[in-house]
């Protein structure tokens, strides 16, 4: 008796199993069957709003994500990025600026020095006011680099324009000639008035070292208009020049190191230099920046807000139309044995699988979206990419989706349970 006792737990478990596979088989076959034959209005516009808002949702991450991977300031064409991790302990003043690295200018050389690579460049971003001497101050992003004498591009900028090396550093002791050089983009000219040739004085907002002279450089050059990150207001100058005036020589100073060459030694090399650092190759991006910038988490919320909001009204709205067309066939599933919860088990996977199917053509529209963007970005105002795609966003868009459809589906369900087989059968 204890034996067979004991098999009627697994034969109910069983029969449970059978019985759900059973439903959803019928639910798949039956929503197949309407999306291609009875109903395929309905079934088409529905994947159609949940598509297009998913597609919306992409795209807008997508900016921002691009958005808070840094803007005009790290436009740049390296193969490698070597960053601080946020945790570090390379910050010069912890609580009042970020982590930044330390001994870049020497550990930049030694990079240089490795094979495969073509060059490394540590990054220093400094705001600073410039003036001329008819003008008045006006605010400017310094971005200090290591120019070579290639065709280099660092903030949507040529670093070209600038004398190649950098004199000043002279091994660390920082007291080699000047060069003195600026390389303006189109904004900062235009906020400056100033022009190939002009003077500038440097104020870097009280860093100064006491005693000092206000340092001057000199416009070398005014980027193309189609140059210059998304209209900033920034510029190129040497870095040991900026690290002098900004103070960052203490140390050696920089926001990222930047390196050309084949991508895995060069990655190599960064690993080297910088084990604690964070190293990314070029064309990877990092969804958990978004969680760093407040502005592209603010812009990503109000698009999953937004996209969550549309896409579960109007999938209630369309589910419930069709729920009730439907009512004859749910009242032949219960006439013929199916149980209130198996009746309501079929709405709401097919509820599933519609928002599943639309999440899923959404997405292929947001990848298309993207590439539309930074296309018609880079061929008006943005010389670089003003999007990105990463893989993360598939998973996303799916489980927005299912969101949504968790959120739609009390509707269609409600409708569904006030079908009866004798309401049906005197209509």
């Amino acid at each position: 008796m204890s034996d067979e006792a004991d098999d009627l737990p697994a034969d109910a478990d069983s029969r449970r199993r059978t019985r759900w596979r059973g439903v959803v088989g019928l639910t798949l076959s039956r929503w197949w069957r309407r999306a291609t034959r009875t109903t395929t209005g309905r079934i088409a516009s529905t994947v159609a709003a949940v598509a297009l808002t998913i597609a919306l949702l992409v795209v807008v991450t997508g900016v921002a994500l691009a958005l808070a991977d840094g803007g005009a300031a790290t436009e740049d064409d390296a193969d490698v990025r070597v960053t601080p991790e946020e945790s570090g302990t390379l910050s010069s003043v912890d609580g009042v600026e970020g982590p930044r690295l330390g001994e870049t200018n020497e550990r930049a050389a030694t990079i240089r020095s490795r094979d495969s690579v073509e060059h490394a460049s540590p990054v220093l971003v400094e705001t600073a006011r410039l003036e001329s001497t008819d003008g008045d101050p006006r605010t400017v992003r310094l971005i200090g680099v290591v120019p070579d004498e290639e065709s280099r591009t660092v903030a949507g900028l040529p670093t070209t324009e600038l004398e190649s090396g950098d004199s000043h550093y002279a091994n660390g002791s920082y007291d080699g000639p000047r060069n003195g050089e600026l390389v303006l983009s189109p904004t900062a000219a235009e906020r400056l008035d100033a022009t190939e040739g002009d003077e500038l004085s440097v104020s870097m907002g009280g860093t100064e070292r006491a005693g000092e002279a206000t340092p001057s450089v000199t416009v070398a050059a005014v980027a193309d208009g189609g140059a210059g990150g998304n209209g900033a207001p920034i510029a190129l100058v040497h870095l040991s020049e900026l690290q002098s005036f900004s103070g960052a020589d203490n140390g050696e100073l920089a926001d990222r190191l930047l390196i050309w060459g084949e991508s895995e030694a060069a990655q190599s090399a960064a690993v080297d230099a910088y084990p604690a650092a964070a190293v990314e190759v070029a064309g990877g991006t990092d969804p958990s920046t978004l969680f760093e910038d407040g502005l592209a988490f603010a812009t990503s919320v109000i698009a999953l807000l937004v996209g969550v909001t549309i896409c579960a009204s109007f999938v209630a709205t369309t589910m419930g139309m069709t729920v009730d067309e439907d009512r004859r066939t749910l009242a032949v599933l219960e006439s013929v044995g199916f149980p209130t919860h198996s009746r309501l088990a079929v709405v709401a996977v097919s509820t599933g699988i519609t928002t599943l199917v639309g999440s899923i053509v959404g997405i292929g529209l947001g990848m298309a979206g993207i590439v539309a963007v930074n296309a018609v970005a880079g061929a008006t105002v943005a010389p670089g990419a003003v999007a990105h795609f990463h893989p993360a966003f598939v998973p996303y868009a799916i489980v927005v989706a299912l969101v949504a459809g968790l959120v739609a589906v009390p509707y269609p369900l409600a409708v569904a349970a006030r079908t009866s087989v004798l309401e049906e059968v005197g209509r």
